[in-house]
């Protein structure tokens, strides 16, 4: 059986150097064929001269594609049964790309893994969203103000609890398209990715897509990868502007022209009530031990004021210390990020909430 790697690139060599390393030391002794195909989107002279000396086959399109284009590129450069999507920022983990082709070759059509944040393996980052129209409506009602942003988060650590203390594959299309494994069968079902998503969503929308036509998806714990999240938006000036059309066109496509102007018209005349930052996290960090709620507790930071979704750091004991935000994320953040930290209770329930200005560890 044959296995396509596609990796989609966009000036950052370096991250696909080692995303390579990566990927071949965990399929080393795999009995998988594998076609090693880079799509480059975007590189310098510099930069192409070192992904020519990764062993891979670097396909040149001649101009950004977007993720759809390069993923739909890299597909139409294989036969492989089996294909593995991936951004150049994600690190597989030991075993991470074996346990998703064992649940493929189990009869599985599509399947992610569990990702984390940083390389010591302490913040989950979250599945995907739940997408729907009552989601839509609750993410912005939730940043008018806080009752409703409770309200949003509660619904939100439901979903994803069920996604984090998964112990077995958990039936879901709520994955990540920086690392997603699939069957050749099922993306012939499926399609390709929609290019009129040039950047933002264009795996949302095939997921979705996936499961409108009862193509099923699974979401593998014992796959572990680390995303180290946004590298190559990062570098590209348009990719708010992608984003924000993206999700207009997502929103058209699955819930309508109607639900979308609404939602439009809703957020134009809700007014937006000043910003209140959550008090600063004390220097030293937080003393779970202090917070006289009982273990395990939920560490959960978020970029977004409302407070989701979020990475989290689940906490079954006392630490014998204060929690402090891994060093590896406070370096990777750009500058100006403000992380939002809320420590909640086995039920949901908040016992903490404070921020780090500009990243910082606290």
């Amino acid at each position: 059986m044959r296995l396509a790697v596609i990796l989609v690139h966009y000036h950052t060599p370096d991250l696909a150097a080692a995303a390579v390393e990566a990927l071949r030391a965990d399929l080393a002794g795999s009995d998988l064929e594998t076609d090693w195909l880079l799509v480059d989107n975007g590189s310098d002279a510099a930069e192409r001269a070192r992904l020519d000396t990764l062993p891979v086959r670097r396909i040149d399109p001649g101009r950004n594609l977007g993720y759809a284009g390069g993923v739909n590129r890299g597909v139409a450069e294989t036969t492989a049964e089996l294909i593995l999507l991936m951004n150049p920022d994600v690190l597989v983990l030991p075993g991470c790309v074996p346990a998703l082709i064992e649940r493929l070759r189990g009869g599985a059509a599509i399947a992610g893994p569990s990702f984390f944040w940083d390389r010591s393996r302490r913040l989950l980052l979250p599945p995907a969203e739940r997408r729907g129209r009552r989601e839509e409506a609750l993410a912005l009602l939730a940043s008018r103000g806080e009752p409703w942003a409770e309200s949003a988060r509660r619904r939100w650590r439901r979903h994803a609890r069920c996604h984090w203390q998964a112990v077995a594959p958990l039936a879901s299309h709520s994955l990540s398209g920086s690392l997603l494994a699939l069957s050749r069968s099922a993306w012939e079902e499926v399609g390709p990715f929609d290019e009129g998503f040039q950047l933002f969503f264009e795996e949302t929308d095939w997921l979705l897509r996936a499961a409108r036509l009862g193509v099923p998806a699974w979401y593998v714990p014992a796959a572990e990868a680390v995303h180290l999240y946004s590298q190559s938006a990062a570098r590209e000036p348009r990719a708010k502007t992608w984003f924000e059309e993206s999700a207009r066109r997502f929103r058209r496509r699955h819930y309508g022209a109607w639900f979308t102007s609404a939602l439009a018209a809703l957020d134009h005349r809700l007014p937006r009530p000043a910003a209140v930052p959550l008090p600063p996290v004390p220097a030293g960090g937080i003393d779970l031990a202090g917070l006289a709620a009982p273990f395990p507790l939920w560490v959960e930071v978020s970029p977004n004021p409302e407070g989701f979704p979020a990475a989290t750091e689940i906490i079954r004991e006392p630490l014998g210390e204060t929690w402090r935000l891994p060093p590896e994320i406070a370096a990777g953040l750009p500058a100006g990020t403000v992380l939002n930290l809320r420590v909640t209770d086995a039920n949901g329930r908040e016992v903490f909430r404070g921020s780090l200005p500009d990243g910082g560890e606290g």
